[in-house]
Order: structure tokens, then sequence, then C-alpha cells
């Protein structure tokens, strides 16, 4: 079987206008400035390859193949895509990022915005709020969509469960990689730490968890998501590394080597700094966090090139697909549900862009 996911991200994208849409109208009341909150974030749940969604949808499925109601498993689905967006509103503040898939990110916007209208105070401490508050109020959304998903509430409560330990996770994870960037530290096993707990777990084994709870999964069903998911999640991860340093910018939506000015702590730089020379390994730990001509971005990545480090995250992506799909392929789930997470399996691991 191969599974079409353009029918679900397109499910979801109409969900979830439909859902900021309601919030629109709630909001109305509260004028012009609320609107352009709301307006916001139509922008910041526009897109994506909803992954995320898709790994609720096929948890589900790999516990029940029958969706008695699919309208609301797409709204379940949806909620992780709004915790996503929070994630990214958030992330994009802290990381000092000013573009989000091609387009301003959100504290960019608004304080452009206070400039053009001449306002006073600073420009850049209303972006901040600007960007802090949407990322709150998408968490209370993703929140307040699974609740309201169409689910029994007994089903919803044992979903929640398992999104208030992700939204634990990812917070908690976020701070850490930002204590690890203020350290300036760069430590491999560190660095997994980072990337599992603010990255891998929320990306793929959690929505694979959320899926399953409101199939009414088990324990023990749970853990054989947990041995697909996790890895997966981690070599979804390192894929992204790679491409935050390789990447083409006109497919990532980011500048190039965007990890690299915005100073990540990541398990490539980690590998880079511990097998360069010590001349361009101290080149490289000079570069990271400033900006960078495309020059000295060609540079820095020549660094981690004739480091092995590129070549060692290829490698350990590899090794924790296959053990991904080794999990996979011994799991009680019913072959619909294991040919189409195979097909994201390859998706998440092999993009090129």
């Amino acid at each position: 079987m191969t599974w079409d996911p353009a029918e679900l991200r397109a499910a979801v994208q109409v969900e979830l206008d439909a859902f900021v849409a309601e919030q629109s109208r709630r909001l109305a009341p509260l004028g012009a400035d609320a609107d352009q909150l709301v307006l916001a974030a139509h922008e910041a749940v526009r897109g994506g390859k909803r992954f995320r969604a898709s790994f609720c949808h096929w948890g589900y499925r790999a516990v029940r193949d029958d969706v008695p109601d699919p309208p609301a498993l797409v709204r379940a689905a949806a909620a992780l895509e709004l915790l996503h967006a929070s994630a990214l509103v958030h992330d994009d503040y802290m990381d000092a990022s000013a573009t989000r898939r091609g387009r301003p990110a959100t504290h960019t916007m608004f304080e452009a915005r206070h400039r053009e209208l001449g306002w006073s105070g600073s420009p850049q401490q209303y972006g901040a709020a600007a960007a802090i508050l949407l990322g709150d109020l998408l968490l209370s959304w993703a929140d307040e969509l699974l609740r309201r998903s169409g689910f029994p509430h007994d089903v919803v409560r044992d979903a929640l469960t398992v999104f208030d330990h992700t939204r634990s996770e990812v917070i908690a994870g976020q701070f850490l990689d930002v204590s690890v960037q203020a350290r300036g530290e760069s430590d491999v096993e560190l660095a997994m730490k980072v990337l599992r707990y603010k990255s891998a777990k929320y990306s793929v084994e959690r929505p694979l968890h959320v899926g399953a709870a409101l199939a009414g999964a088990d324990e023990s069903l749970l853990a054989e998501l947990s041995a697909f998911g996790l890895p997966l999640g981690e070599a979804f991860q390192l894929r992204d590394d790679l491409l935050g340093v390789f990447g083409d910018p006109e497919a990532t939506g980011k500048p190039a080597g965007d990890d690299l000015t915005e100073g990540k702590r990541t398990v490539l730089v980690a590998l880079a700094l511990d097998a360069a020379p010590a001349d361009e390994a101290a080149r490289l730990q000079a570069g990271l966090g400033r900006e960078l001509s495309m020059r000295e971005v060609a540079e820095l990545r020549g660094v981690i090139e004739r480091s092995g480090a590129a070549a060692d995250v290829e490698g350990r992506i590899h090794t924790l697909t296959e053990e991904a799909l080794v999990a996979l392929e011994t799991a009680r789930f019913a072959e619909p549900a294991r040919a189409a997470l195979r097909q994201l399996a390859d998706a998440v691991t092999q993009r090129v862009h």
C-alpha cells in the first residue's frame, strides 16, 4: 500500500482554518489589535508537511484500523500541529531567526509593524511580546482543540495525559537547549539529549501515543510505538540538523547555514568540534552564533565535512532508521498502518531540502 498524505494535509488545514476563524469571531470584540494577533495565528498554521498530524493519525490506526468518526481524528491530529506552531513561534524568537518557511517570523513581523506605524517604545520589545503571546495562545488552543475534537471525554482524558507529558518535555527540552548554547557546551551526548526532548519525542513518538491513546491502546502497544517512534524521531531531527547547515535556502525557507549563525550546539556541530584539527575546530567555534557571509558559511561547512561529522550523522540517521523499521516489523500493528508508517519513516529521514 502507498499512502497519499496530501488528503490528510488538506483536511488538517481545513480544520485549523475553521478553528482559528472561530477564535477570531470570539476575539472580535477586542478590536484591531486582537485581529492582528489572529492574523498572525493564521500565518503560523499555514503550510508544512504535517508530520505530527500524520503520526497521530497512524498511531490511532496502528491500534484500531476502523475510524468511526474521521473528522474527530483529524481535529485531534490538528491539535498536534497547533502545538508545533506554538513551538516554532517561540523557537524563532529565542533563536533570533528572522524567517520561517520563507516568510517573516512572528517577532520580525510585529517589530516591522511597530516601526512602520511609528509607535513609541522599542520595536524589538513589541515583537518579542507578540511572539511570546502568540506562542502561548497557540499552545492554549492546542489543548482546546484536542478536548473539543469530538472523542468521548474519557478517551480524550487519556490522550490529554500524553499531551501534558509532551508539552512538559518540549518546553524543558527547549530550555535545556537555550542553557547549553548559553554555556557554549558542545558535547555529543548532551546534544542528543536536547535533540530527544526538544524535538524527537514531540515530533514522532508522542504524536503516535496521542493517536494510540484515542484508540484505546494499552501500555504494551504504547511501548511498541515508542520502540519505533523514538529512534525515528531522533533520525528525523538529525536530518533537520544537517539541513540547518547544508540545506538549500530556496527549499528550507531559511538562510544558508542558519544553524551556524544561530549558534546551535547540535550533534553535528559537537561531532565536528571533537573531530576537526585544532585550528579548524577553533575556526568553527569562533563562527558559531554570529552573522556570517556566504563565504564564511561555505568555509564552516567545509570544516564540518572534512571532520567527518556530516558522514557520521548520516550514519547515525541510517542506524536509527533501521532500528525503527526493525521495531515496526515486529510490532502488533495492522498492515495498513505498518505500511503507512514505513512510508512516513522514509519521508522524515530522507528529506533532501
